[in-house]
């Protein structure tokens, strides 16, 4: 996977030149005050970093959980309310929204944020600033559930077990218009999108928005509750740990030693600008995936050996769940990766080649072009203090045994290890050239493909919330 790199600078342009202005850059820009004479060189002595987390989008995270002494009184109050079950997704996006990586939203959206989202993949503020937001966040449902509702402002939430998740207030219905949410979301109506399946196909024909009030944070009593930071826990970490600059790296794979060298990669240049103390966010996805990825139980076992084994360093890594649902809608959901992690306290972000993106689910091809993805992310609305490097590729380098960067002067030395590749040997118990992932690491992904059966369908289920 290879890397591009996101940069907070103090200044941007608002307007538009001849040809379209973009954030992105050839070489590293500073998140810093300036005060040195014209650069002949790229990094200047003089200057001055300045420290602090970046701003969440719209100056403050949204914290939609219920005070614990007001939650006897919202189940007595939910008590009376009509009733809407909730999927497993639905229930993750409850857990997204209520901890804040979707601020400034504070609930399922309403009608005008839809659109907004749809058409122009961002949100107007009351004051008259954007925020990016790409990915509609919404809650569907059918003709039986409208009727149910009736006049009432009010809904409750309840999970698969009947369990009060939510209350949403000040709801709006309005029309599910399927088709034209799956063409701008994905750019395609093709059958056999795994989100679009799972979630919209069979979906209902209305979409309910309104105000959250979460009951108690999202649990999912799995074993990995532990590692789900909210982004509020994370900014806390983050300044225990005295960050002056954090990159997050989003990842829904198995880290290899190529991944780990982009990281390690991307903190030495940090430190290199000046920087004292980088963070790196660890931050794979932990909603819904598709049947072939590897289920996430399976992927922080992983993540825990190549901490154990030293290919990161624990000091400077920060590992947690990044709880949203994965849509493959590649640059259009790549812009929502990067927003949710701003909330979080990133500054920097490290983003692979086709971020967010699958195969085309019926032609032989990618579903998206390869760098559309950190394309899109240089001009998105609302990511203006987010500026973009290019990345660099990493290979495996036969001559040196590792992972390295890609050198085209000698490109006869490098081997390019593709997922499917890295499955098929993991499947067949045989070992990758040394170097490429590190011993414990490659044990827990043969352990994996060991454990399945036939009628699994490359793929042990993930447990649901609870």
């Amino acid at each position: 996977m290879a890397s591009t790199i996101f940069i907070q600078t103090p200044f941007q342009s608002k307007s538009l030149n001849k040809s379209l202005n973009t954030h992105f850059v050839p070489s590293f820009k500073l998140p810093v005050s300036l005060s040195f004479k014209p650069r002949t060189a790229p990094f200047s002595k003089r200057v001055h970093i300045r420290a602090g987390l970046i701003e969440p989008d719209g100056g403050k995270l949204v914290d939609l959980h219920v005070s614990k002494p007001e939650r006897e009184l919202k189940k007595r109050e939910a008590a009376s309310l009509p009733k809407v079950k909730l999927t497993p997704i639905d229930v993750q996006w409850v857990h997204v929204l209520s901890e804040g990586w979707a601020s400034p939203l504070t609930g399922f959206m309403r009608e005008s944020e839809f659109l907004q989202t749809l058409h122009f993949n961002s949100l107007r503020l009351d004051d008259g600033s954007f925020v990016n937001m790409s990915v509609p966040i919404v809650l569907a449902i059918d003709d039986l559930q409208k009727a149910s509702i009736g006049e009432s402002n009010r809904v409750a939430f309840l999970d698969s077990d009947d369990k009060l998740i939510a209350i949403l207030t000040d709801i709006e219905i309005y029309k599910h218009p399927k088709e034209e949410r799956i063409a701008r979301t994905w750019g395609t109506t093709a059958p056999g999108l795994p989100y679009v399946e799972e979630t919209i196909t069979n979906a209902g024909n209305w979409l309910i928005g309104g105000d959250l009030e979460v009951i108690a944070p999202i649990k999912y009593n799995d074993g990995l509750d532990r590692f789900r930071l909210s982004p509020v826990e994370l900014r806390k970490e983050f300044e225990r740990r005295n960050a002056d600059a954090v990159f997050a790296f989003q990842l829904r794979n198995p880290v290899h030693n190529g991944h780990a060298l982009l990281m390690t990669d991307t903190r030495r240049r940090l430190l290199e600008m000046g920087y004292k103390n980088p963070i790196l966010l660890l931050h794979p996805l932990g909603g819904y995936t598709k049947a072939d990825d590897v289920p996430l139980s399976w992927r922080m076992k992983q993540h825990e050996k190549v901490l154990e084994d030293g290919v990161l360093d624990p000091e400077t890594t920060v590992v947690s769940i990044f709880p949203s649902p994965m849509h493959y809608a590649g640059p259009t959901e790549v812009q929502w990766h990067a927003k949710a992690r701003i909330n979080a306290g990133a500054n920097f972000y490290i983003v692979g080649r086709d971020p967010a993106g699958m195969g085309h689910p019926v032609e032989k091809r990618d579903l998206y072009d390869a760098d559309h993805g950190k394309k899109v992310l240089s001009m998105a609305p609302g990511l203006e203090r987010l500026n973009i490097l290019p990345f660099r590729v990493a290979a495996y380098d036969n001559t040196q045994g590792k992972m390295a960067f890609f050198d085209p002067s000698r490109a006869q030395d490098f081997l390019f290890i593709s997922g499917t590749k890295m499955r098929t040997l993991a499947k067949n118990k045989e070992n990758p050239p040394a170097g490429f992932m590190c011993p414990g690491g490659w044990e827990v992904l043969v352990e994996y493909y060991a454990s399945l059966t036939p009628s699994d369908n490359d793929r042990i289920p993930q447990p649901i919330a609870a």
